[in-house]
């Protein structure tokens, strides 16, 4: 899976691509994307893994991709735009922090610097229509292939909804015309979570929850394929810097459970419909990452093509009744340990066994 971060100048975007990744980014260096891979947090991997103390732990992981300050003139370059486009979602990062020191343009007002965005990416999508509409109308004229006449009845209607100013992420269409433009990787298609950067304040915990509220973010995110949360940078930055246990006590002087970093990292999970599940053992312990609503075989398939191949069973159980049991014996016994068939659909946090005949 891979993130696009995007959003205006002096925004802590590259700030939040770095402490994700803990990449060390070059601010000079701005002629291409920086690229870093992010691990996902995930503390039921970690009781997993304290129970089995395997060799080795994997957490499943996100690849997040910073480019310089979005804007019309830069997706005008083809560079620029093409890595956006090649990006599952977009993670717009806007500034709500006040900031003498930091310059921004007129008043803080994140819903404004929103809609500016989108607009952007809204006209980027338009210019590529256009472009390939006068390449079809030629050809529909020679001819009128059925892909040809498909692909031209949805564009039509594409070009109407940007033109109208709404994102393509909302427009309703068939899976056969998502297929039509699939190759097109319109910007504003994508799902998008807005990252508010707030203030830091003696009372984060409750203004990283009120933060969406406040800064009138509410219906922006509540449309398909998007949503919002909130982050404090500066406080992200210090916690980057500290053991679990110092960030742990960090946390709690805001009255905080997690970092901004694993709400960000959920709310990505959630916006693009991902779940995790498990395998566990002496050897390793593992995350996978599947679509919401997979079946066991497609599951097995994650993690090798010849497990989806030759499924024949997988032996299942959710990872606090593991816990509760104390190992997979114990579980055997209680009958909370189960064997399901390929049509079975897994859950969020299932630890899963696979059979197979390979």
């Amino acid at each position: 899976m891979k993130s696009g971060i995007i959003g205006l100048p002096q925004v802590g975007k590259s700030s939040l691509f770095k402490i994700l990744t803990k990449a060390h980014v070059d601010a000079a260096a701005y002629a291409k994307a920086n690229l870093g891979v992010a691990k996902v947090p995930d503390e039921r991997l970690d009781k997993l893994s304290a129970l089995y103390s395997p060799k080795k732990t994997v957490h499943a992981s996100i690849e997040y991709v910073d480019v310089a300050a979005v804007g019309e003139e830069a997706l005008k370059e083809a560079a620029y735009a093409n890595t956006l486009r090649n990006v599952d979602s977009l993670i717009h990062v806007v500034r709500a922090f006040e900031n003498p020191a930091v310059a921004h343009v007129g008043e803080i007002d994140p819903l404004r610097d929103i809609k500016n965005v989108e607009f952007d990416l809204m006209v980027s999508d338009l210019g590529q229509i256009e472009k390939r509409m006068e390449r079809l109308e030629r050809d529909l004229k020679r001819g009128k292939a059925p892909e040809l006449v498909r692909e031209h009845e949805v564009l039509v209607r594409a070009k109407a909804w940007l033109e109208a100013e709404k994102p393509l992420r909302e427009m309703e269409i068939t899976p056969d015309q998502e297929k039509a433009i699939r190759g097109f990787m319109f910007l504003s298609q994508k799902p998008i979570l807005y990252v508010l950067n707030i203030s830091e304040s003696s009372d984060l915990g409750k203004d990283l929850d009120a933060a969406v509220e406040k800064f009138n973010l509410k219906e922006v995110a509540s449309r398909p394929g998007a949503g919002a949360t909130a982050i404090c940078g500066k406080v992200e930055a210090e916690l980057a810097e500290m053991s679990d246990a110092d960030a742990a006590d960090f946390l709690s002087s805001y009255q905080l459970t997690e970092s901004g970093l694993a709400r960000l990292i959920r709310k990505t999970y959630e916006l693009l419909g991902l779940i995790s599940f498990f395998t566990v053992g002496e050897d390793e312990c593992r995350a996978w990452t599947i679509r919401r609503g997979w079946r066991a075989v497609e599951a097995a398939g994650a993690i090798h093509s010849d497990l989806e191949k030759h499924f024949i069973r997988a032996e299942t159980i959710h990872w606090d009744q593991l816990l509760e049991a104390g190992s997979e014996a114990n579980a055997r016994g209680k009958g909370t340990l189960r064997l399901e068939g390929k049509d079975y659909v897994v859950r969020d946090g299932d630890v899963m066994h696979i059979r197979h005949s390979g």
